[in-house]
C-alpha cells in the first residue's frame, strides 16, 4: 500500500460495513502560516488551530465553487474567531482575544477560553444558490461539542469529531500542527474509489444487526483517536484510518489538498474603501496623509491615497 503525504491534505473515506463516511484532515506548514502571521500567544493559537482544523473537515464537502464560513462571538478570553474556506483548497483565519482575560485563564480548556455565546456555520454555494446558516449555542463545552450539536440541530445526520493541535519543538524551531477526523452515519453512502486491506475479514461479512449498533460502533473507534495520531507526520492518515476500521474494510477516496490562501488585494480593499461616505473616507486618513488598512486575517498591510476613493487632499 502506497502512503500519501500527510500534510496539508483532506482525505475522504467510507466504512460501508457501518454505513459511514467521513474525512480526516492533516495541517501542517497552512496553520503554522496562518498562526505565525499574528504572534498569537499560544492558547489562542491552540483555539484558532482548532476551529481551523474543524472548518476545512465541514468546508471540504462542498463542490468546486463555494465557501463556508465559521465564525464565533463569546464573552470569553477569545471573544471572536472567525475561519474561511473557499473550495476547493484555500483556507485563511484570525482570532480577537482580550490580553487580561486571557491572562487570568491561563491553562483553561477551549470551552472556557470561548466562553459563553454563539457558533454561526454559513455555507455559500454560490451566486445561484441560497446562502445557509446554521446557529448553535457555545455554553463552555469546546468546538467539537459544538459540531455535535450543529449536525444534530441542523441537518440531523449523527457525526463525531475529533480535533487535535500542538506545537512541535524541534532544532530550535517552533512549528504548529492541527488535524481532525469526522464520521458520519450515513446509510446507503455512495461509491468509492480505492480499497485499504481490509485485513483477514471475509468478502460476504455482513454489516452490524441495525443502525443503532453500526453508529455505535463507528462513533466508539473514532472515540479511540489519540492527539498525537491526528497530528504526527508520521502517521499517515490512511494508517490511522486502517487502524481504526481495517475489520470492516476502509475505503478512500481521492486526497484532496489545504493551503493558506487569503483573499485580499489591492482591488479588493479599494472597493471595500469606496463604499464608506465621504465623511467616513476623511476620518480614516492617518497623520500621515494616507489611508493605512491592515487585513485582519493574513496581516497584509495596505496604504491607499485619499484621491484613488474620490477624497481631494486638504
Amino acid at each position: 500500500m502506497m502512503l500519501l503525504n500527510t500534510d496539508d491534505s483532506i482525505l475522504p473515506f467510507s466504512v460501508e460495513g457501518l454505513d459511514v463516511r467521513g474525512r480526516v484532515v492533516r495541517l501542517g506548514p497552512s496553520i503554522d502560516t496562518v498562526l505565525a502571521r499574528h504572534s498569537y500567544p499560544p492558547q489562542v493559537s491552540k483555539v484558532l488551530g482548532e476551529a481551523v482544523a474543524l472548518t476545512v473537515l465541514l468546508g471540504s464537502s462542498l463542490k468546486l465553487e463555494g465557501r463556508f464560513q465559521l465564525q464565533t462571538r463569546t464573552d470569553g478570553p477569545i471573544d471572536m474567531l472567525v475561519v474561511d474556506f473557499e473550495a476547493p483548497d484555500r483556507v485563511r483565519a484570525y482570532a480577537r482575544f482580550d490580553e487580561e482575560k486571557l491572562e487570568a485563564a491561563n491553562g483553561a480548556p477551549t470551552g472556557e477560553l470561548l466562553g459563553s455565546g454563539h457558533l454561526a456555520m454559513t455555507i455559500d454555494s454560490g451566486p445561484e444558490m441560497s446562502r445557509y446558516q446554521g446557529v448553535v449555542p457555545l455554553a463552555g463545552d469546546g468546538l467539537e461539542a459544538a459540531a455535535h450539536e450543529y449536525f444534530a440541530q441542523s441537518e440531523q445526520i449523527p457525526t463525531r469529531v475529533r480535533l487535535a493541535v500542538a506545537e512541535a519543538i524541534g532544532s530550535g524551531e517552533h512549528t504548529w500542527r492541527a488535524g481532525g477526523i469526522l464520521v458520519q452515519f450515513l446509510p446507503e453512502a455512495g461509491q468509492s474509489v480505492r480499497d485499504l486491506p481490509g485485513g483477514d475479514v471475509p468478502e460476504d461479512m455482513e454489516a452490524p444487526a441495525d443502525d443503532e449498533d453500526a453508529w455505535m460502533e463507528a462513533k466508539s473507534l473514532v472515540e479511540t483517536v489519540e492527539d498525537h495520531e491526528l497530528i504526527d507526520p508520521t502517521i499517515a492518515s490512511e494508517q490511522l484510518l486502517y487502524r481504526l476500521f481495517h475489520e470492516r474494510g476502509v475505503r478512500v477516496f481521492q486526497q484532496q489538498d489545504v493551503r493558506h490562501a487569503c483573499r485580499c488585494s489591492d482591488e479588493r480593499i479599494l472597493g471595500m474603501l469606496k463604499s464608506f461616505s465621504d465623511e467616513e473616507k476623511r476620518d480614516m486618513i492617518d497623520d500621515d496623509g494616507q489611508i493605512n488598512v491592515t487585513c485582519e486575517f493574513c496581516s497584509t498591510k495596505y496604504t491607499v491615497s485619499p484621491g484613488d476613493i474620490g477624497i481631494e487632499p486638504n
